[in-house]
């Protein structure tokens, strides 16, 4: 019996309120602060990519671009790598000939690559206005306010602190000062475990969702062993019983992307593809996880898909650019986007191809733009928190 796989990949749907000019409408069924950025401009001029790969060619080993998943595929062409954050990172760790490191990425990003690379190699973002509305919601200064709060409530000495590689340098650091690790959304689970061998609970930075999943889809904890510490409230919006008695602190943030996914879209996916198998990032909220058929990663979300049966149907939620680049590489399965309308990565997208052709012709120039650089204190106690990491088993 022959199968047959409608293979063409379904747009998402610009409604009026997805999709307003430059996409600044927020979605009042998502949480609070995610918006949508609108459908991306056409494909750059052909002469920008003719400009990149002389340019690129010209500077030889002496670069190595870096593409993540989220990129536009404009972008992914120049990439020599792709992956996640934590992968990028060492990848470009592991190539010390190459003098200067393009990040195509956002600001966390690329404080990471600079952390775990040599001081000899200079890391570029070639637009420094692409950021993470995630890290962006836990800086330096809330967080240690929020230390002296557990401090205060008696709990400081038994929390340690687990940092999403979602995260600024910056928090990274405060990681490592206290004694914590990184996570990724791979390994959260061995690094909570880790974490509740040393100390009785855990203070999770900045993605609520993924400390919520992780700790009760995973860890076996119940919803009323976490409480969410909002930074804008007095002593965190909670009690000093509620602090005493949870297991997991979780912090207020967010995914931009992955929060805006809702069980609504689940329903209706199922609905309008009978049999579809639904598939999630570990930071959409948790009862988008609980209607959800597989939840992992995004190097899970990519692995799953190339072993999945010839003719099976996925919707997937996580990212629109990675969803359409694996709609195309799998055209014997159906794969559609798990919300109905468009949505980007606005931050990640500021990375485009005009932007990484400046770039690059600077650096031919002899001109190294953007540098992004982690002060030495810093560094050396955000790469205290990574090295816990990398030493898990």
């Amino acid at each position: 019996m022959t199968t047959t796989v409608d293979t063409t990949f379904a747009e998402p749907t610009a409604t009026p309120l997805a999709l307003l000019l430059l996409g600044r409408q927020a979605d009042p069924n998502s949480e609070r602060g995610v918006e949508c950025p609108g459908d991306l401009p056409p494909a750059s001029d052909p002469d920008l990519v003719e400009r990149a790969r002389a340019a690129k060619t010209k500077l030889g080993d002496r670069v190595f671009i870096l593409g993540h998943h989220y990129q536009r595929d404009e972008v992914i062409e120049f990439a020599d790598v792709t992956g996640d954050s934590f992968k990028l990172a060492k990848d470009a760790a592991a190539r010390p000939q190459a003098e200067y490191i393009v990040f195509c990425g956002v600001h966390f990003m690329a404080e990471s690559a600079d952390i775990l690379t040599s001081a000899a190699q200079q890391v570029v973002l070639p637009d420094l206005a692409a950021g993470c509305s995630m890290a962006d919601m836990a800086t330096a200064e809330q967080v240690a306010e929020c230390w002296d709060v557990l401090r205060e409530a008696g709990i400081a000495d038994v929390t340690v602190p687990v940092s999403y590689m979602n995260s600024s340098a910056d928090i990274k650091a405060f990681t490592g000062r206290h004694g914590g690790t990184i996570c990724t959304s791979s390994n959260a689970k061995r690094a909570l475990e880790w974490a509740y061998e040393q100390g009785q609970k855990v203070l999770f930075l900045p993605d609520q969702h993924l400390g919520r999943n992780t700790a009760v889809r995973e860890l076996g904890f119940s919803l009323d062993d976490c409480v969410l510490y909002n930074p804008h409230k007095p002593n965190g919006g909670l009690t000093t019983e509620q602090l005493r008695n949870a297991k997991m602190i979780l912090w207020r943030g967010h995914c931009s992307v992955h929060g805006r996914f809702t069980v609504e879209s689940v329903a209706e996916v199922r609905e309008r593809i009978p049999g579809v198998r639904v598939m999630v990032h570990p930071e959409c909220r948790h009862e988008v996880v609980a209607a959800a058929d597989e939840v992992g990663s995004t190097e899970y979300i990519i692995k799953a898909l190339e072993a999945a049966e010839p003719g099976s149907k996925w919707a997937i939620g996580t990212e629109l650019n990675l969803v359409r680049r694996l709609a195309k590489a799998h055209p014997d399965k159906e794969v559609v986007f798990l919300d109905r309308s468009v949505c980007f990565c606005s931050t990640m997208n500021r990375i485009d191809l005009p932007h990484l052709v400046w770039a690059l012709e600077s650096l031919v120039e002899g001109r190294v733009p953007n540098v992004i650089t982690v002060d030495p204190e810093t560094e050396k106690y955000a790469k205290a928190a990574l090295d816990r990491m990398l030493a898990l088993p």
